[in-house]
Protein backbone atom coordinates (compact mmCIF):
# COMPACT_ATOMS: atom_id res chain seq x y z
CA UNK A 1 0.00 0.00 0.00
CA UNK A 2 1.33 3.45 -0.96
CA UNK A 3 2.15 5.93 1.78
CA UNK A 4 1.05 9.29 0.30
CA UNK A 5 2.67 11.40 2.99
CA UNK A 6 5.98 9.56 2.71
CA UNK A 7 5.90 10.04 -1.06
CA UNK A 8 5.09 13.75 -0.65
CA UNK A 9 8.04 14.27 1.72
CA UNK A 10 10.34 12.41 -0.64
CA UNK A 11 9.33 14.58 -3.65
CA UNK A 12 9.88 17.77 -1.63
CA UNK A 13 13.26 16.59 -0.29
CA UNK A 14 14.52 15.57 -3.72
CA UNK A 15 13.38 18.88 -5.26
CA UNK A 16 15.24 20.84 -2.61
CA UNK A 17 18.28 18.53 -2.95
CA UNK A 18 18.67 19.44 -6.64
CA UNK A 19 18.19 23.12 -5.79
CA UNK A 20 14.97 24.18 -7.57
CA UNK A 21 11.80 25.88 -6.34
CA UNK A 22 8.27 24.59 -6.75
CA UNK A 23 7.72 27.20 -9.47
CA UNK A 24 10.82 26.10 -11.38
CA UNK A 25 9.70 22.47 -11.11
CA UNK A 26 6.26 23.40 -12.41
CA UNK A 27 7.76 25.28 -15.36
CA UNK A 28 10.03 22.35 -16.36
CA UNK A 29 7.17 19.87 -16.11
CA UNK A 30 4.70 22.19 -17.83
CA UNK A 31 2.22 22.05 -14.94
CA UNK A 32 0.90 24.70 -12.57
CA UNK A 33 2.63 25.78 -9.37
CA UNK A 34 -0.43 24.49 -7.46
CA UNK A 35 0.01 20.98 -8.96
CA UNK A 36 3.55 20.67 -7.61
CA UNK A 37 2.39 21.98 -4.25
CA UNK A 38 -0.37 19.32 -4.14
CA UNK A 39 2.17 16.56 -4.87
CA UNK A 40 4.24 17.77 -1.93
CA UNK A 41 1.18 17.73 0.30
CA UNK A 42 -0.02 14.19 -0.39
CA UNK A 43 -1.69 14.09 -3.79
CA UNK A 44 -0.18 11.53 -6.14
CA UNK A 45 0.99 12.48 -9.64
CA UNK A 46 -0.80 10.76 -12.50
CA UNK A 47 1.01 7.85 -14.20
CA UNK A 48 2.15 9.98 -17.15
CA UNK A 49 3.66 12.63 -14.85
CA UNK A 50 5.47 10.07 -12.66
CA UNK A 51 8.01 9.32 -15.39
CA UNK A 52 8.76 13.00 -16.07
CA UNK A 53 8.89 13.82 -12.36
CA UNK A 54 11.32 10.93 -11.74
CA UNK A 55 13.61 12.22 -14.52
CA UNK A 56 13.52 15.74 -13.07
CA UNK A 57 14.33 14.52 -9.53
CA UNK A 58 16.98 12.07 -10.81
CA UNK A 59 15.31 9.07 -9.22
CA UNK A 60 13.31 6.07 -10.43
CA UNK A 61 9.53 5.80 -10.48
CA UNK A 62 9.82 2.95 -7.95
CA UNK A 63 11.77 5.20 -5.60
CA UNK A 64 9.03 7.86 -5.77
CA UNK A 65 6.36 5.27 -5.02
CA UNK A 66 8.46 3.82 -2.13
CA UNK A 67 9.09 7.34 -0.86
CA UNK A 68 12.81 6.66 -0.48
CA UNK A 69 16.03 6.02 -2.37
CA UNK A 70 17.08 2.44 -2.90
CA UNK A 71 19.85 1.13 -0.63
CA UNK A 72 22.97 1.65 -2.70
CA UNK A 73 25.32 0.00 -0.25
CA UNK A 74 28.21 -1.66 -2.02
CA UNK A 75 28.36 -5.37 -1.38
CA UNK A 76 31.71 -7.12 -1.12
CA UNK A 77 33.22 -10.50 -0.26
CA UNK A 78 34.82 -9.03 2.84
CA UNK A 79 31.45 -7.73 4.09
CA UNK A 80 30.13 -11.26 3.62
CA UNK A 81 32.86 -12.49 5.96
CA UNK A 82 35.69 -13.40 3.57
CA UNK A 83 38.62 -10.98 3.34
CA UNK A 84 40.55 -12.09 0.28
CA UNK A 85 43.63 -9.98 1.04
CA UNK A 86 43.78 -11.42 4.55
CA UNK A 87 43.42 -15.00 3.34
CA UNK A 88 46.10 -14.37 0.72
CA UNK A 89 48.46 -13.29 3.47
CA UNK A 90 47.71 -16.54 5.33
CA UNK A 91 48.52 -18.52 2.19
CA UNK A 92 51.85 -16.72 1.84
CA UNK A 93 52.76 -17.68 5.39
CA UNK A 94 51.64 -21.28 4.73
CA UNK A 95 54.15 -21.56 1.90
CA UNK A 96 57.10 -22.01 4.25
CA UNK A 97 55.52 -25.14 5.76
CA UNK A 98 55.04 -26.69 2.32
CA UNK A 99 58.66 -26.20 1.26
CA UNK A 100 60.31 -29.55 0.64
CA UNK A 101 63.45 -30.95 -0.93
CA UNK A 102 61.44 -33.96 -2.11
CA UNK A 103 62.22 -34.08 -5.83
CA UNK A 104 58.98 -35.91 -6.54
CA UNK A 105 56.98 -32.78 -5.65
CA UNK A 106 57.03 -31.00 -9.01
CA UNK A 107 55.33 -27.70 -8.21
CA UNK A 108 54.73 -25.33 -5.34
CA UNK A 109 51.82 -23.67 -3.53
CA UNK A 110 49.79 -21.50 -5.88
CA UNK A 111 49.20 -23.95 -8.71
CA UNK A 112 45.67 -25.16 -9.42
CA UNK A 113 46.65 -28.69 -8.43
CA UNK A 114 49.65 -30.58 -7.07
CA UNK A 115 52.01 -32.65 -9.22
CA UNK A 116 53.79 -35.69 -7.81
CA UNK A 117 56.13 -38.03 -9.69
CA UNK A 118 55.21 -41.67 -8.94
CA UNK A 119 57.86 -43.46 -10.97
CA UNK A 120 59.74 -45.94 -8.77
CA UNK A 121 62.46 -48.14 -10.22
CA UNK A 122 61.86 -50.85 -7.59
CA UNK A 123 58.10 -51.04 -8.16
CA UNK A 124 57.26 -52.91 -11.37
CA UNK A 125 53.46 -52.86 -10.98
CA UNK A 126 52.62 -49.69 -9.01
CA UNK A 127 49.22 -49.41 -7.37
CA UNK A 128 48.04 -46.20 -5.73
CA UNK A 129 46.55 -46.59 -2.27
CA UNK A 130 44.14 -43.75 -1.45
CA UNK A 131 42.46 -42.76 1.78
CA UNK A 132 40.65 -39.78 3.37
CA UNK A 133 40.35 -39.14 7.07
CA UNK A 134 39.29 -36.64 9.71
CA UNK A 135 40.08 -36.70 13.44
CA UNK A 136 36.45 -36.94 14.52
CA UNK A 137 35.10 -35.20 17.60
CA UNK A 138 38.59 -35.17 19.11
CA UNK A 139 39.16 -32.01 17.06
CA UNK A 140 36.43 -30.24 19.05
CA UNK A 141 38.31 -30.96 22.26
CA UNK A 142 41.56 -29.94 20.57
CA UNK A 143 40.20 -26.46 19.88
CA UNK A 144 38.73 -26.13 23.37
CA UNK A 145 41.95 -27.11 25.17
CA UNK A 146 44.67 -25.71 22.91
CA UNK A 147 45.80 -28.78 20.96
CA UNK A 148 45.39 -27.35 17.46
CA UNK A 149 48.81 -28.49 16.28
CA UNK A 150 48.62 -31.84 18.06
CA UNK A 151 45.32 -32.81 16.41
CA UNK A 152 47.03 -32.61 13.02
CA UNK A 153 49.42 -35.36 14.06
CA UNK A 154 46.39 -37.44 15.03
CA UNK A 155 44.89 -37.00 11.59
CA UNK A 156 48.03 -37.76 9.59
CA UNK A 157 49.17 -40.65 11.76
CA UNK A 158 45.72 -42.21 11.41
CA UNK A 159 45.84 -41.75 7.63
CA UNK A 160 49.27 -43.29 7.24
CA UNK A 161 48.40 -46.25 9.48
CA UNK A 162 45.34 -46.97 7.34
CA UNK A 163 47.34 -47.35 4.13
CA UNK A 164 50.39 -48.94 5.74
CA UNK A 165 48.31 -52.01 6.66
CA UNK A 166 48.32 -52.86 2.93
CA UNK A 167 52.09 -52.53 2.68
CA UNK A 168 51.90 -49.08 1.10
CA UNK A 169 54.57 -46.42 1.23
CA UNK A 170 52.97 -43.00 2.03
CA UNK A 171 53.68 -40.37 -0.62
CA UNK A 172 51.61 -37.20 -0.59
CA UNK A 173 48.93 -35.57 1.54
CA UNK A 174 46.31 -32.93 0.69
CA UNK A 175 44.55 -31.21 3.57
CA UNK A 176 41.28 -29.28 3.84
CA UNK A 177 40.51 -26.75 6.55
CA UNK A 178 36.91 -25.48 6.69
CA UNK A 179 36.21 -22.62 9.08
CA UNK A 180 33.75 -19.86 9.91
CA UNK A 181 36.52 -17.28 10.10
CA UNK A 182 40.21 -17.61 9.40
CA UNK A 183 42.40 -16.84 12.41
CA UNK A 184 45.92 -16.59 11.05
CA UNK A 185 47.74 -18.17 13.99
CA UNK A 186 45.30 -21.08 14.17
CA UNK A 187 45.56 -21.80 10.44
CA UNK A 188 49.35 -21.60 10.66
CA UNK A 189 49.41 -24.06 13.56
CA UNK A 190 47.26 -26.50 11.56
CA UNK A 191 49.45 -26.36 8.47
CA UNK A 192 52.62 -26.56 10.56
CA UNK A 193 51.30 -29.59 12.43
CA UNK A 194 50.19 -31.36 9.27
CA UNK A 195 53.49 -30.67 7.49
CA UNK A 196 55.56 -31.90 10.44
CA UNK A 197 53.44 -35.03 10.84
CA UNK A 198 53.88 -35.78 7.14
CA UNK A 199 57.64 -35.39 7.43
CA UNK A 200 57.72 -37.74 10.42
CA UNK A 201 55.83 -40.31 8.34
CA UNK A 202 58.20 -39.92 5.36
CA UNK A 203 55.65 -38.28 3.07
CA UNK A 204 54.92 -34.70 1.99
CA UNK A 205 52.13 -32.17 2.39
CA UNK A 206 51.84 -31.04 -1.23
CA UNK A 207 48.83 -28.71 -1.06
CA UNK A 208 45.27 -28.42 0.08
CA UNK A 209 42.38 -26.06 0.62
CA UNK A 210 41.43 -23.50 3.25
CA UNK A 211 37.72 -22.82 2.85
CA UNK A 212 36.17 -19.94 4.79
CA UNK A 213 32.40 -20.48 5.09
CA UNK A 214 30.96 -17.81 7.44
CA UNK A 215 27.39 -18.63 6.44
CA UNK A 216 27.88 -22.37 7.00
CA UNK A 217 30.29 -22.80 9.92
CA UNK A 218 30.16 -20.84 13.17
CA UNK A 219 32.95 -18.41 14.00
CA UNK A 220 35.75 -20.19 15.85
CA UNK A 221 34.78 -23.63 14.50
CA UNK A 222 37.33 -25.53 12.40
CA UNK A 223 36.79 -28.77 10.52
CA UNK A 224 39.87 -30.69 9.41
CA UNK A 225 40.07 -33.41 6.80
CA UNK A 226 42.90 -34.80 4.70
CA UNK A 227 43.60 -37.32 1.97
CA UNK A 228 46.69 -39.39 1.30
CA UNK A 229 48.15 -41.20 -1.68
CA UNK A 230 50.48 -44.12 -1.08
CA UNK A 231 52.03 -46.67 -3.41
CA UNK A 232 52.63 -50.41 -3.33
CA UNK A 233 53.68 -53.03 -5.84
CA UNK A 234 50.60 -54.95 -6.99
CA UNK A 235 52.41 -58.21 -6.26
CA UNK A 236 53.24 -57.13 -2.71
CA UNK A 237 49.87 -55.92 -1.45
CA UNK A 238 49.25 -57.18 2.09
CA UNK A 239 45.55 -57.99 2.34
CA UNK A 240 45.19 -61.10 4.50
CA UNK A 241 44.52 -63.53 1.66
CA UNK A 242 47.45 -65.76 2.68
CA UNK A 243 46.36 -66.06 6.33
CA UNK A 244 46.06 -69.69 7.33
CA UNK A 245 45.23 -71.87 10.32
CA UNK A 246 47.94 -71.77 12.97
CA UNK A 247 49.18 -68.26 12.25
CA UNK A 248 49.85 -65.97 15.20
CA UNK A 249 48.00 -62.73 15.99
CA UNK A 250 50.26 -60.03 17.43
CA UNK A 251 49.34 -56.81 19.17
CA UNK A 252 51.24 -53.53 18.96
CA UNK A 253 50.53 -51.24 21.87
CA UNK A 254 48.60 -48.00 21.52
CA UNK A 255 49.45 -44.91 23.55
CA UNK A 256 45.87 -43.98 24.38
CA UNK A 257 42.51 -43.41 22.73
CA UNK A 258 44.10 -42.44 19.40
CA UNK A 259 41.14 -40.90 17.50
CA UNK A 260 38.22 -43.05 18.60
CA UNK A 261 35.68 -43.08 21.41
CA UNK A 262 35.58 -39.32 21.96
CA UNK A 263 31.81 -38.95 21.77
CA UNK A 264 31.54 -41.25 24.79
CA UNK A 265 34.42 -39.47 26.54
CA UNK A 266 32.84 -36.06 25.99
CA UNK A 267 29.60 -37.39 27.48
CA UNK A 268 31.52 -38.48 30.58
CA UNK A 269 33.14 -35.03 30.79
CA UNK A 270 29.74 -33.35 30.56
CA UNK A 271 28.32 -35.56 33.30
CA UNK A 272 31.44 -35.45 35.50
CA UNK A 273 33.42 -32.27 34.70
CA UNK A 274 35.68 -32.85 37.71
CA UNK A 275 37.45 -35.72 35.91
CA UNK A 276 39.22 -33.29 33.56
CA UNK A 277 41.94 -32.61 36.12
CA UNK A 278 42.16 -36.10 37.57
CA UNK A 279 45.66 -37.54 37.32
CA UNK A 280 46.19 -40.84 35.51
CA UNK A 281 49.73 -42.16 35.42
CA UNK A 282 51.11 -38.71 36.32
CA UNK A 283 49.16 -36.72 33.71
CA UNK A 284 45.75 -35.06 33.80
CA UNK A 285 42.78 -36.70 32.17
CA UNK A 286 42.85 -34.06 29.38
CA UNK A 287 46.56 -34.67 28.74
CA UNK A 288 45.91 -38.39 28.53
CA UNK A 289 43.03 -38.23 26.08
CA UNK A 290 44.75 -35.63 23.87
CA UNK A 291 47.92 -37.70 23.36
CA UNK A 292 48.46 -37.89 19.57
CA UNK A 293 47.59 -41.08 17.72
CA UNK A 294 50.56 -43.48 17.48
CA UNK A 295 52.31 -43.60 14.08
CA UNK A 296 53.26 -47.19 13.22
CA UNK A 297 54.73 -46.83 9.72
CA UNK A 298 58.42 -46.59 10.63
CA UNK A 299 58.12 -49.77 12.70
CA UNK A 300 56.11 -51.94 10.35
CA UNK A 301 57.90 -50.92 7.14
CA UNK A 302 60.86 -52.95 8.40
CA UNK A 303 58.84 -56.16 8.10
CA UNK A 304 57.22 -55.51 4.71
CA UNK A 305 59.52 -57.96 2.95
CA UNK A 306 58.85 -60.87 5.32
CA UNK A 307 57.14 -63.82 3.67
CA UNK A 308 55.56 -64.68 7.02
CA UNK A 309 53.76 -61.33 7.21
CA UNK A 310 50.17 -62.31 6.34
CA UNK A 311 47.97 -59.34 7.25
CA UNK A 312 47.69 -56.17 9.32
CA UNK A 313 44.83 -54.24 10.88
CA UNK A 314 44.72 -50.71 12.26
CA UNK A 315 42.51 -50.81 15.36
CA UNK A 316 40.22 -47.79 15.22
CA UNK A 317 36.46 -47.36 15.75
CA UNK A 318 34.91 -50.76 16.42
CA UNK A 319 37.93 -52.02 18.31
CA UNK A 320 39.69 -55.29 17.56
CA UNK A 321 36.53 -57.10 16.51
CA UNK A 322 35.44 -54.37 14.12
CA UNK A 323 38.80 -54.05 12.37
CA UNK A 324 40.75 -57.31 12.51
CA UNK A 325 37.76 -59.07 10.92
CA UNK A 326 38.39 -57.14 7.67
CA UNK A 327 41.43 -59.26 6.81
CA UNK A 328 40.38 -62.70 8.07
CA UNK A 329 39.49 -65.07 5.19
CA UNK A 330 36.17 -66.91 5.23
CA UNK A 331 36.21 -70.12 7.23
CA UNK A 332 38.90 -68.85 9.59
CA UNK A 333 38.79 -66.98 12.87
CA UNK A 334 41.18 -64.93 14.96
CA UNK A 335 40.85 -66.37 18.45
CA UNK A 336 41.92 -63.60 20.85
CA UNK A 337 42.86 -64.26 24.45
CA UNK A 338 41.71 -61.03 26.13
CA UNK A 339 43.70 -61.84 29.28
CA UNK A 340 46.91 -61.34 27.28
CA UNK A 341 46.05 -57.74 26.34
CA UNK A 342 47.96 -55.08 28.26
CA UNK A 343 45.41 -52.28 28.85
CA UNK A 344 46.97 -48.88 29.55
CA UNK A 345 45.80 -46.87 32.60
CA UNK A 346 43.53 -44.39 30.76
CA UNK A 347 41.23 -47.22 29.65
CA UNK A 348 41.01 -48.70 33.14
CA UNK A 349 40.14 -45.23 34.43
CA UNK A 350 37.43 -44.62 31.80
CA UNK A 351 35.91 -48.03 32.45
CA UNK A 352 35.84 -47.37 36.19
CA UNK A 353 34.43 -43.81 36.28
CA UNK A 354 31.91 -44.55 33.53
CA UNK A 355 30.91 -47.97 34.87
CA UNK A 356 31.33 -49.26 31.30
CA UNK A 357 30.91 -52.94 30.48
CA UNK A 358 33.78 -54.86 28.88
CA UNK A 359 31.80 -55.43 25.67
CA UNK A 360 31.22 -51.70 25.29
CA UNK A 361 34.87 -50.90 26.00
CA UNK A 362 36.03 -53.41 23.36
CA UNK A 363 33.67 -52.09 20.68
CA UNK A 364 34.41 -48.40 21.38
CA UNK A 365 38.12 -48.21 22.21
CA UNK A 366 41.35 -49.92 21.16
CA UNK A 367 41.85 -50.82 24.85
CA UNK A 368 45.64 -50.69 24.49
CA UNK A 369 45.98 -52.48 21.14
CA UNK A 370 46.51 -49.98 18.33
CA UNK A 371 47.58 -52.43 15.63
CA UNK A 372 47.31 -56.14 14.87
CA UNK A 373 49.67 -58.22 12.76
CA UNK A 374 48.96 -61.76 11.61
CA UNK A 375 52.21 -63.67 11.04
CA UNK A 376 53.40 -67.19 10.49
CA UNK A 377 54.71 -69.10 13.49
CA UNK A 378 58.10 -69.32 11.74
CA UNK A 379 58.53 -65.53 11.57
CA UNK A 380 56.69 -64.64 14.78
CA UNK A 381 59.65 -64.17 17.11
CA UNK A 382 61.71 -62.27 14.54
CA UNK A 383 58.87 -59.87 13.81
CA UNK A 384 58.15 -59.31 17.50
CA UNK A 385 61.82 -58.46 18.03
CA UNK A 386 61.86 -55.92 15.18
CA UNK A 387 58.61 -54.16 16.18
CA UNK A 388 59.64 -54.13 19.84
CA UNK A 389 62.48 -51.75 18.97
CA UNK A 390 59.74 -49.15 18.54
CA UNK A 391 56.67 -50.28 20.51
CA UNK A 392 55.60 -53.03 22.87
CA UNK A 393 54.67 -56.00 20.66
CA UNK A 394 53.34 -59.35 21.91
CA UNK A 395 51.15 -62.33 20.97
CA UNK A 396 47.44 -62.23 21.85
CA UNK A 397 45.90 -64.96 19.70
CA UNK A 398 45.98 -67.44 16.86
CA UNK A 399 44.12 -68.26 13.66
CA UNK A 400 41.73 -71.21 13.91
CA UNK A 401 39.05 -72.76 11.74
CA UNK A 402 35.63 -71.29 12.58
CA UNK A 403 32.72 -69.45 11.00
CA UNK A 404 32.88 -66.35 13.23
CA UNK A 405 35.84 -64.18 12.20
CA UNK A 406 36.70 -62.99 15.72
CA UNK A 407 36.42 -65.09 18.84
CA UNK A 408 37.14 -63.60 22.27
CA UNK A 409 38.07 -65.80 25.20
CA UNK A 410 38.78 -64.93 28.84
CA UNK A 411 38.62 -61.31 30.05
CA UNK A 412 40.82 -58.23 30.01
CA UNK A 413 42.66 -57.86 33.32
CA UNK A 414 41.92 -54.18 33.93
Amino acid sequence: MLDNQKIARFIAERRKAIGITQAEAAQRLNVTFQTVSKWENGSLPCAEMLVELAQLLNVSVDEILMGQKRNNENFSYSKAGVDVSYTDSIKREMASFLETDNRRVLNKLGAFASLYDISFADISNPVLVLKSEEPGSKQKLAMEYGYSESICHDMINHLVNDIAVMGAKPLAVLDTIVCGNAEKETIKSFVKGIAEACEENECALVGGETSIQPQVVDKGVYILTSSIAGIVDKNKVIDGTTISEGDSVLAIASNGLHTNGYSLVRMLMDKMPQIKLDKINGETFIENIMTPHTAYYKAIKEIFGFKGLKGMAHITGGGIEGNLCRIIPNGLSAKIDLSKINPIPIFSYIKSVGNIEDKEMLSTFNCGVGFNIVVSQADKNNIIEIISKYYNCYEIGEIVKADKKIIFENKILW
